[in-house]
């Protein structure tokens, strides 16, 4: 089941997936994501996985950055993601078992100048997983979050406000690919926390070696913002 706001993306996406549905959906509004796992259910029997991948960038200095505009972000990428897990987690748990991938960002590893605001969000993304991971335990529902920096995307294109701050221009977008294979790789593995990296990297933030394999891609300056 496929599920984002612009339908044209959507359904051309589910015309190159065999067997997927497109469903229009604003993750920001509950009754939305209620009928989406409706619909999942009545067409499959069951919720096996969810990816909360929906999330905007916010990327000024805190003294300019405008409280609508957190507000805003906050609702996409903390709020809606909530709503997400709420939804699924009775159904996944009737089935004993299931899948939940938060995509995170590798912001919320470090701190960066410009990208408070953004970071934040993301930061309370990880810790509402890393609360929910908590509180399954031993419901065969496994919540887990993935960690990307810079990807090619059209991301920084469509940021809340601000844009890509100077230092991100030196490191090398990663593949949406790439991006996948850890969501594949968190959802196949159960692993708290995986670093976007080829091969995928289950870290320990803060503490592991893909914590360092973080700071030596970003290397040398300290000021390179990912996604």
């Amino acid at each position: 089941m496929l599920a984002a706001r612009r339908t044209e993306r959507l359904e051309a996406l589910a015309a190159e997936l065999l067997g997927s549905l497109a469903v229009t959906t604003d993750v920001t509004i509950a009754g939305q994501i209620e009928r989406l796992v409706t619909q999942t259910v009545e067409t499959f029997g069951r919720v096996d996985i969810l990816v909360n991948n929906a999330g905007q960038g916010l990327h000024v200095p805190l003294e300019e950055l405008k409280p609508d505009d957190l507000r805003a972000v906050f609702e996409l990428n903390v709020v809606a993601p909530l709503m997400g897990m709420q939804a699924v987690l009775p159904v996944m748990r009737a089935r004993s078992g299931g899948a939940i991938v938060n995509v995170s960002s590798a912001t919320s590893l470090r701190v960066f100048p410009g990208l408070g605001g953004y970071a934040a969000t993301k930061a309370a993304l990880n810790m509402l997983s890393q609360v929910a991971r908590l509180e399954q335990a031993g419901s065969g529902v496994t919540v887990s979050v993935v960690y990307p920096s810079v990807t090619a995307t059209e991301f920084h294109q469509r940021l809340r406000a601000g844009k890509l701050v100077s230092g991100g221009r030196g490191i090398t977008p990663d593949p949406p690919e790439l991006v996948g294979e850890a969501i594949a790789f968190a959802i196949r593995s159960g692993e708290a926390h995986v670093l976007v990296a080829d091969p995928p990297q289950p870290i320990i933030p803060g503490e592991s070696d893909g914590w360092g394999a973080l700071l030596a891609r970003q290397a040398p300056t300290t000021a390179n913002p990912p996604r």
